[in-house]
């Protein structure tokens, strides 16, 4: 194994663990952020236009770039959104799950439904148009989409009134017709990492999500980065629940579950069947490389410490480690002063220059590592508010 193409709208952290592995790593990318083009052997830009709908996206399309790259490559790694375009129809080994369970998994209505059967406790979930099944305040959000740009909080009927238009506001794609609505569950968002064969999975990670965090974002639901480990009571419950639904799924590889931590437990909210946000909090944390862990998964073999493997009650974690995620406020161009100035910070996800951020859009992520949470926090906050002061003193 040499040579693997990554495929996603966002594909950086899988590059970077894959050419810490020592693989060559190629990328189609629809950013090709600039720290992504230093570490690729090769990227192609995937135009997406104003979407971030792959099912735009056809497969002859895709295979051309494949292609244009002229290397016969290992193996493909689809990532978030790509899952389920037809890559395995492609002369490739594709390392990622079956693309019928990805339909159902994905599609969060169809994941509830799973997940009542088995009396797993979950938010009730309905389609948008019943609604009145459910006792307000609800959540609002495409049945199939990640990142929770589009989730709305909605108070009251009245409120629905306005739904389309706020959606539309924030940008979502008119192809995500598929809305749902769900029991608003209040609690600390958290996510399981979880390494599986087809007949064992291993948790090797709990993480604390920060979602809608302000000092990141406006947007009130908005992913904003992972912290790892996150102790709390009921890790070690999560672990067993996220070990047995990947195993019941029958997922292959690096996976993880959502849950929201409430006042009487854990209440899982989805499955990320692919590599996930949190990539790189895990691997600063556990020591653990994902690529190289991902790939011997499709081969039958679980490689994790045995530290972590035993350890179930905490985030079987050495360290703590954190990345977050800065929002824009407004419309801004990314210079080369800009840039210059962010690549002296421990960053990623930096943006080429000439490059268009729209309001509430991802500017850069930052990392940071230390004993212990509040440590994390700390550092993270200080590289924001370096990062916003600069911004304004080089737009001035």
């Amino acid at each position: 194994m040499k040579n693997i193409l990554v495929i996603g709208f966002s594909t950086r952290n899988i590059v970077f663990s894959g050419s810490r592995a020592g693989y060559n790593m190629y990328a189609i990318d629809a950013f090709c952020d600039y720290d992504l083009q230093q570490c690729a052997k090769a990227f192609s830009k995937l135009d997406i236009g104003e979407s971030f709908d792959a099912s735009k996206i056809s497969l002859n399309e895709v295979t051309e770039l494949i292609e244009g790259f002229g290397v016969d490559f290992d193996a493909i790694i689809p990532g978030s959104g790509f899952e389920t375009i037809g890559l395995e129809r492609l002369p490739y080994w594709i390392l990622g799950n079956d693309p019928r369970i990805m339909s159902e998994v994905s599609d969060k209505h169809l994941f509830s439904i799973f997940l009542k059967k088995r009396r797993i406790a979950h938010p009730e979930t309905v389609l948008l148009h019943d609604i009145g099944m459910l006792e307000f305040p609800v959540m609002v959000k495409p049945a199939c989409s990640g990142g929770g740009i589009f989730n709305m909080k909605v108070e009251s009927p009245e409120d629905l009134l306005q739904l389309g238009n706020k959606l539309k506001e924030a940008g979502m794609p008119p192809g995500k017709s598929k809305i749902i609505a769900q029991e608003f569950v209040e609690g600390i968002p958290a996510s399981v990492s979880v390494l599986s064969t087809k007949d064992r999975a291993v948790a090797i990670a709990v993480n604390e999500q920060l979602i809608g965090t302000t000092w990141l974002t406006g947007m009130p639901f908005a992913y904003c980065g992972n912290i790892t480990p996150f102790e709390n009571p009921y890790a070690s419950e999560m672990k067993l629940i996220a070990e047995n639904l990947i195993l019941e799924l029958g997922l292959v590889g690096s996976n993880g579950i959502d849950f929201i931590i409430t006042e009487s437990g854990p209440v899982v909210i989805e499955v990320n069947a692919r590599f996930q946000g949190s990539l790189d909090s895990v691997e600063m944390a556990t020591d653990i490389n994902l690529l190289d862990s991902h790939l011997k998964a499709f081969e039958g073999i679980i490689d994790v410490p045995a530290e972590i493997e035993s350890e179930k009650e905490n985030g079987s974690a050495n360290k703590y480690a954190g990345r977050c995620i800065l929002y824009s406020d407004r419309k801004m161009v990314m210079t080369e002063a800009v840039r210059d100035m962010l690549l002296e910070m421990n960053v990623c996800d930096v943006p080429v220059t000439g490059q268009v951020i729209g309001p509430y859009e991802p500017i850069i992520s930052v990392l940071c590592s230390g004993n212990d949470r509040e440590e994390v926090i700390c550092g993270m906050k200080d590289s924001v508010m370096f990062i916003r002061e600069s911004l304004n003193l080089l737009e001035s």
